[in-house]
């Protein structure tokens, strides 16, 4: 099909302003690993976006970061709190999702009018502290767990898109002698892969980003997440990223290399991850939102 003057403008402009976006998104990312291997006394010296590592190309930030003993635990710490999070929220988010979406549930709208609530209205910071003061969750993973497992948006999601589901599938597994939870396991969660594999994402960012919580409820060093620990070096220009150095002399230096190591340490996991699910997420995120 021909496609007139205007047709071929008007993808010229969007095939510019994609690039622009693309460019936008990348340089940060780009910038930031070839300043990870630059020749640091160069590094300081060099202002501007770096679009090639300058000077000789150096491992170094990264050796540095890799035996830190702390950096290393807060990553080992960061996967670990990101597992236990993803799994409990999804488990409590599809169970909740799931029974929000049957049609026979009492009260159902009553209770998810509570749960909209939430999302526009919380008890706040000083409530929530002594929550989890006075559950004796304070210094122990359970404070960075628990309080943020779960989403309201994530099971709001989830609940439209079960309802999408036609209701002879729950119908006839029903009528099969199947309870509620065979349903959900056999029937809901095999139709629902895409929306799932979605929820998953968001979780696993969510918590991969989370450290406001464990400055709040947390002291002990040693249950620090990576997260929190980078924002130390980063932000807060902790002296804990001057320690990594041995001489004196160094001190400046390796602060600028570790700092830019332990961004793409901290970056690199969820770039390798999100290439696997991107292809379920439109599917995933429209799926139930256009009903016929």
């Amino acid at each position: 099909m021909k496609r007139s003057r205007g047709e071929n403008i008007f993808n010229v402009f969007n095939i510019i302003i994609l690039l622009i976006v693309a460019f936008i998104c990348l340089a940060p990312i780009w910038h930031v690993f070839c300043a990870s291997v630059s020749d640091p006394a160069m590094l300081l010296a060099y202002k501007g976006l770096l679009l090639k590592p300058i000077g000789e190309i150096t491992m170094n930030g990264y050796r540095m970061a890799l035996k830190n003993g702390s950096i290393v635990r807060g990553y080992m710490n960061t996967l670990c709190y990101v597992t236990s999070a993803t799994l409990i929220g999804m488990f409590g988010s599809v169970v909740t999702a799931y029974a929000l979406s049957r049609k026979d549930l009492l009260l159902k709208n009553q209770l998810t009018f509570l749960l909209a609530f939430t999302m526009l209205f919380n008890g706040g910071l000083i409530p929530t502290y002594l929550l989890v003061r006075n559950l004796n969750m304070l210094n122990t993973v359970w404070a960075i767990i628990i309080p943020n497992c779960l989403s309201v948006y994530n099971i709001m999601l989830l609940k439209t898109s079960f309802s999408s589901l036609p209701d002879g599938l729950i119908d006839a597994a029903r009528i099969d002698g199947a309870g509620h939870f065979k349903t959900l396991t056999n029937v809901v969660v095999p139709c629902s892969k895409g929306i799932l594999a979605v929820i998953s994402l968001f979780y696993i960012v969510q918590h991969w980003n989370s450290w406001f919580h464990t400055a709040i409820y947390v002291t002990d060093r040693s249950l620090y997440p990576l997260q929190l620990l980078l924002r130390e070096i980063v932000v807060m220009n902790s002296q804990s990223a001057l320690e990594l150095a041995g001489e004196d002399g160094e001190l400046s230096l390796a602060r600028e290399l570790v700092k830019y190591a332990v961004i793409v340490i901290s970056v690199l996991p969820m770039m390798v991850v999100y290439p696997f699910i991107q292809k379920y997420f439109v599917t995933g995120v429209m799926l139930g939102s256009i009903k016929e």
